[in-house]
């Protein structure tokens, strides 16, 4: 995985809604949802269950259309590619599924791998890169298992290999501590921290869990000392510039976008129930 490109050019927003709409027969779920994230940065989408996160989250990778509004990623306007072209441009995003999504009749290797096979690599590439993201995440030595022979967090974990299988410069979490014990969870958003602070990944992460959100705000991921340590300990010489952002969706929209503090410190009675 390369470090990101810091020119001018790559200060345009990695992720940009304006104005998304999306509905289905049951009517509108997004009704003009307008954000956006600068490269390297992390946005942080809070919201009770059915206001449209996972929707967003798909929406950004290409396997959603909005029927109205616009959605540009690393500088594409997803609602006017054609199939082919979104075939390509999902190869460039990182997606960590709630539950991990894996093919239940492949090993780990296989599920790590799928993309590159699509993609028709050949063999003696693809092994090296599957060992490279299963080291990453701390699960080399399960390359033949099974999916139902790992505890959940260890599916999480894997899922989160196969994102990154590709290098991308997005990945996408939707709920990716949901359902795990606190110190498994603290496992999962170590590696999140751990892919943003390192290479630089620009990350939407989709949760109703509040201190998810304040731990990517809060925490960073020290290289050198491999370890997570408090913001305020990392001299700006040794991280890669990056801003954790919230953005709290109501009725399809956003509700609140802003800082962790101000997000901690609002009297606003309907933020204050994520606070709780």
């Amino acid at each position: 995985m390369t470090l990101p490109d810091t020119s001018a050019e790559a200060q345009a927003p990695a992720v940009q809604f304006d104005n998304v709409h999306l509905g289905f027969d049951e009517g509108e779920v997004l009704r003009g949802l307008s954000f956006n994230v600068k490269p390297r940065d992390t946005l942080i989408l809070l919201g009770e269950t059915g206001t449209g996160k996972t929707l967003s989250l798909k929406i950004a990778a290409g396997l959603l259309r909005p029927t109205a509004g616009h959605a540009t990623v690393l500088g594409k306007n997803l609602e006017g590619m054609e199939e082919k072209e979104l075939l390509g441009f999902r190869r460039e995003i990182g997606f960590v599924f709630q539950e991990g999504a894996l093919f239940d009749s492949m090993t780990v290797a296989d599920n790590v791998a799928y993309r590159l096979r699509e993609e028709h690599l050949d063999e003696d590439q693809i092994e090296p890169r599957v060992q490279e993201a299963l080291r990453f995440v701390e699960l080399e030595n399960t390359l033949e298992l099974l999916p139902s022979e790992l505890s959940g967090g260890m599916r999480r974990r894997v899922s989160i290999a196969r994102a990154l299988i590709n290098r991308p410069p997005i990945v996408l979490y939707d709920s990716p501590t949901a359902g795990l014990d606190p110190v498994t969870s603290q496992t999962i958003i170590t590696l999140i921290l751990r892919l943003r602070d390192i290479y630089g990944v620009t990350s939407i992460l989709a949760t109703h869990r509040l201190q998810d959100g304040f731990a990517m705000a809060n925490f960073r991921f020290d290289a050198a000392e491999r370890r997570v340590v408090s913001e305020s300990a990392v001299t700006p010489d040794k991280a890669i510039p990056s801003v954790t952002r919230f953005a709290v969706l109501r009725e399809g929209v956003v509700y609140f976008e802003g800082e962790p503090e101000e997000l901690a410190e609002t009297r606003d009675p309907y933020l204050q129930r994520f606070l709780i």
